[in-house]
């Protein structure tokens, strides 16, 4: 399936980090549902691991159940004064069910472990899928620092929800099962335990509670000092040139200390929740034991029920193992919140028609774009003919790469229509806008593995003489063919220059075989002669087609066919570059000088396609 040439060169992030906690309810709620989705999903995804697991937790639950009961047989039956059969058959079970024991929890974990990796995988590719499906609008919402720390962090505790929900419930097994044991055993010892349930109720309640919080606002301190690394490796040479490691270091770190105080909250939840239990698990114990031993002396039970009603109260008052499943569960399911609002961030829809014959012209009408509250381009009409190239000019931030991200819907409008000869782009299939739009940016990415497969990259089977020909046009072929193994160079063994990295860019670009070309400065770092030796493959050898070109240059502009000159997210003038130089607001996009003389009405004639 063809791809968009090139890697987006995106603007900054308005978020950088994840969206402050939402003020209204509904908007919190529907994360929350979406991220249960998400945990369901992970475990449809692995339905045989997660029943495995589930029935090895509860098999092994089971067994730790039968223990007590037989190990108070045996002990009746040793204390009888036996020595026969019946004596060693309740040894031998007790042998026999604590090896079963340590096997069950032996295959568990290896099973566990799989299962973890196999949902961590599947996690990270459904974000990374909608992430690419969105496009640039989930990098500037997140930033990608961000983005990072979620598919990698966020989604690896979100990938362990099928194994640990397997567990969690498996983990009931135990306590339920005293409790019907001691009811068994005697009522009285049971109606002793049941009146201390509503205290380790709330103690789960508010360990929940108070986990959640901790472990999101953590999640979040993880993710802000992501983007921001991420930033400084970016601008590492304008960081050292500067001289300003230091003060980027502490930029990076300055969340550090939060993130501290909610580790170190978590973990004063968790010692307190142990503390609580600490303290109120023993008094239960000792009362149901209180109220065995007098039972005892009454000679309602013997000495082996005894010691199963001992051990039945340690198995139904086992919050330890609740808290720690649950404190997974919380774990889970907050980084599936974070991956939930990723996931919420609408992808691009495709409509199911295709191009119509024609040369490639491209129309905008009253197209407004938003961004970081902004209004970034403001009702912009603008028409480029087939085979055309316009260069659009204008001081920075005044929308030139969103209306080139918009040209071939890299990014979405917020009002207005983008044609493509006459068809609206919102209305064409993925395969039939990506073959018709080719982009090369600022910045391009190295993908594709070889200096060969990143020209090619994108483009539906290339061949390696058209490669070549799209490095000659783009003036690459000299320098590729002394690398190493000249295009067959892998991209680490091949250090690229700033102007050579845009060289390969825009040979990517022009093996696209498409209607439309878009150059978001894709010429920033060449010099001139290279640059004009481009210009002439734009104009011929690339073959015809449209061609939108970000300028910064008015070289560039000067041979451009016409220029839009774009001023406060409007298109201020459209004509050729010669017409527009004369006007001393368009000169001074470029910082060029004040002429000696202009006319006022000279100045104020301003030429409109």
């Amino acid at each position: 399936m063809p791809m968009p040439i090139g890697d987006d060169d995106r603007p900054t992030p308005t978020g950088g980090d994840e969206p402050k906690p939402a003020a209204d309810q509904p908007a919190r709620t529907a994360t929350n549902r979406a991220a249960d989705r998400l945990l369901l999903e992970a475990v449809r995804h692995s339905p045989g691991r997660t029943a495995a697991i589930g029935l090895l937790t509860t098999a092994a639950a089971g067994s730790s159940l039968a223990l007590p009961l037989v190990l108070g047989r045996a002990l009746d039956a040793v204390l009888a004064g036996g020595h026969g059969p019946r004596t060693t058959h309740w040894i031998v079970a007790c042998a026999a069910l604590i090896g079963l024991s340590v096997l069950l929890d032996a295959v568990e974990e290896l099973l566990t472990g799989t299962a973890n990796a196999r949902g961590t995988a599947w996690a990270r590719g459904r974000l990374l899928r909608h992430v690419l499906h969105t496009g640039p609008r989930a990098a500037d919402r997140f930033g990608p620092g961000d983005l990072v720390s979620r598919l990698v962090g966020n989604a690896a505790y979100a990938g362990t929800a099928p194994a640990n929900i397997a567990a969690a419930l498996a983990a009931v097994v135990p306590p339920v099962g005293g409790i019907v044991a001691l009811v068994l055993i005697d009522v009285w010892a049971a109606a002793a335990f049941l009146l201390g349930m509503p205290l380790l109720a709330a103690l789960l309640r508010v360990f929940i509670r108070d986990t959640t919080d901790s472990i999101a606002q953590y999640q979040r301190g993880q993710g802000e000092i992501a983007g921001r690394l991420m930033e400084a490796i970016g601008g590492a040479a304008t960081i050292a040139a500067a001289r300003t490691a230091g003060r980027e270091r502490a930029r990076i770190l300055e969340p550090l200390p939060e993130l501290g105080r909610q580790g170190h909250r978590m973990w004063r939840v968790q010692g307190r929740s142990s503390a609580r239990a600490v303290m109120v698990v023993p008094l239960l114990q000792i009362a149901v034991l209180a109220v065995a031993g007098l039972r005892l002396a009454a000679g309602q039970l013997s000495v082996g029920e005894l010691l199963a009603v001992s051990r039945y109260a340690v198995l139904a008052s086992g919050i330890g193992v609740i808290v720690g499943r649950l404190n997974a569960l919380v774990h889970a399911r907050t980084a599936a919140r974070r991956l939930a609002e990723v996931l919420t961030e609408p992808a691009t829809e495709y409509g199911r028609r295709r191009l119509p014959p024609g040369p490639g012209t491209l129309e905008l009408a009253g197209v407004t774009a938003l961004r970081g509250g902004r209004e970034v381009l403001r009702d912009v009409d603008l028409v480029v003919p087939g085979g055309t190239s316009m260069a659009l000019v204008g001081r920075s931030g005044t929308g030139k790469s969103v209306l080139a991200a918009v040209a071939g819907r890299l990014t979405e409008a917020d009002a207005g229509t983008v044609t493509l000869d006459g068809e609206p782009l919102t209305g064409l299939d993925r395969d039939a806008l990506r073959g018709a739009v080719g982009y090369a940016f600022e910045r391009p990415a190295p993908l594709g593995g070889t200096i060969g497969g990143t020209i090619g990259f994108g483009a539906r089977d290339p061949g390696a003489e058209r490669v070549r020909e799209a490095a000659r046009a783009a003036c690459a072929d000299d320098f590729v063919r002394l690398l190493p193994d000249g295009y067959d160079t892998r991209l680490t063994d091949a250090p690229l220059s700033g102007g050579e990295a845009q060289r390969l860019g825009l040979a990517r670009a022009f093996t696209h075989q498409g209607r439309l070309l878009v150059l978001d400065d894709a010429t920033s770092s060449l010099d001139t002669v290279t640059e004009l030796r481009v210009a002439d493959a734009l104009l011929g050898s690339i073959g015809p087609r449209t061609r939108l070109i970000v300028a910064h240059r008015a070289t560039t502009a000067a041979r451009a066919d016409r220029v839009a000159w774009l001023e406060d997210g409007r298109v201020r003038a459209v004509g050729r570059h010669e017409e527009l130089w004369r006007l001393e607001g368009y000169r001074a996009v470029f910082d060029a000088g004040r002429p000696d003389r202009a006319d006022d009405g000279e100045r104020d004639r301003v030429p409109h396609e």
